[in-house]
């Protein structure tokens, strides 16, 4: 994207400079937990603040480890338990009409957060890449974070 003028984005990219560490781990520490959708004993969803639709989750470890030959039995069920959790309250909340599910792993491989394993699950709709990524190389979500993070949680209950 050329521009995209989000001043409310000024405030993240400033604390984000000051905070250290991964994103996960801060997150199953407490910090950030206002985008936690739901947490189990061995993995967390949560929102993706960049995300490439409305709806874009992220499920992850709370372990933090860099590849899936990592995971332990427990842990490979748990996140795919909670991948199948995570699919199921977005298309009751969110009715999409497709998913984009997978893993960057590695910078090479598209991954912006390199140190943490973590799946990525995006809502999909007809007609939701529209002329504004094209024409202006812009995308618009017509949520707040924090209206979609209420309304996850209460389709999860």
């Amino acid at each position: 994207m050329d521009r995209l003028w989000a001043p409310w984005r000024e405030n993240y990219v400033r604390r984000l400079k000051k905070e250290r560490g991964c994103i996960f781990c801060r997150v199953k520490k407490g910090t950030r937990a206002d985008y936690v959708i739901f947490k189990t004993r061995l993995s967390i969803v949560m929102l993706n603040i960049y995300p490439y639709n409305n709806g874009h989750l992220l499920v992850s470890p709370l372990r933090h480890i860099r590849d899936i030959s990592q995971l332990s039995d427990d842990e490979m069920l748990d996140l795919f338990k909670c991948l199948d959790r995570a699919k199921k309250l977005l298309h009751k909340a969110l009715k999409p009409q497709g998913y984009n599910i997978g893993l960057n792993l590695e910078r090479f491989g598209g991954a912006g957060i390199t140190g943490h394993l973590h799946l990525h699950i995006v809502p999909r709709w007809s007609g939701d890449s529209n002329f504004m990524p094209v024409i202006s190389d812009t995308k618009i979500i017509s949520q707040s974070l924090t209206q979609l993070v209420k309304h996850l949680k209460n389709a999860d209950k």
